[in-house]
């Protein structure tokens, strides 16, 4: 069964949305996986299988033309109009169909990489509630300056892991420990790891992390 989803927006409504693990059905829990620039949903779904977990649906969303947005995650928020508040939609619209399928919010996890990492930390600090674990990996939050006043209120003790390179030409590691910062001003457990010249990809360090949370 496919979950039905309301309220998306253009560009990235009608693009596909691939599953696998357990069925929605039989789920208790939920991981939401974004891709990055150039990618595809396959490509992300993929990671599903270094997941030590039963009963959970994978849920992994395509967006239109391979990118959620245009440019740089930290350019203008408005120059990545309006991708990213079609991406953000998008992973409500999934969550709210999730929800009404009996998956509550603090079973649901969010996973990203590169710009859908920065799409799902930005979501996450828009909509903060329980989240079983949030993974922003080489990301963080969108936009030249960031705005104090869009991320507010409680996270509820979520465990978010930040992992990313020292050295990444798409992502400064300044904009992610900022970010990690903000993000524990909301009441969050945080877990920030840097690596030296790892370069844009994800390492088996923080696919243990993410186990370890989501384990635990």
């Amino acid at each position: 069964m496919m979950l039905k989803l309301n309220n998306t927006i253009e560009p990235h409504k009608g693009e596909r949305i691939l599953y696998s693990g357990s069925d929605l059905e039989s789920a208790k829990r939920a991981m939401i996986l974004i891709h990055g620039r150039g990618a595809t949903a396959e490509s992300i779904l993929s990671l599903s299988n270094e997941f030590n977990l039963e009963d959970t649906i994978f849920v992994a969303p395509q967006a239109r033309d391979f990118a959620w947005y245009p440019y740089r995650f930290i350019e203008a928020r408005t120059k990545n109009e309006p991708g990213i508040t079609s991406g953000l939609t998008l992973i409500n619209s999934i969550i709210a169909a999730l929800n009404e399928s009996g998956i509550e919010n603090n079973s649901i996890s969010l996973l990203g990489f590169s710009q859908g990492a920065c799409l799902t930390i930005d979501y996450a600090l828009r909509y903060p509630k329980k989240y079983a674990g949030v993974f922003v990996l080489s990301g963080g939050l969108i936009g030249d300056v960031i705005n104090l006043n869009d991320y507010k209120g409680d996270l509820e003790n979520t465990p978010i892991f930040f992992g990313c390179s020292n050295i990444d030409f798409h992502i400064p590691e300044v904009r992610v420990k900022e970010s990690a910062e903000i993000t524990k001003s909301l009441n969050a457990d945080v877990t920030v790891k840097i690596y030296e010249n790892m370069g844009h990809t994800i390492n088996e360090d923080e696919i243990e992390i993410i186990n370890s949370i989501l384990l635990k």
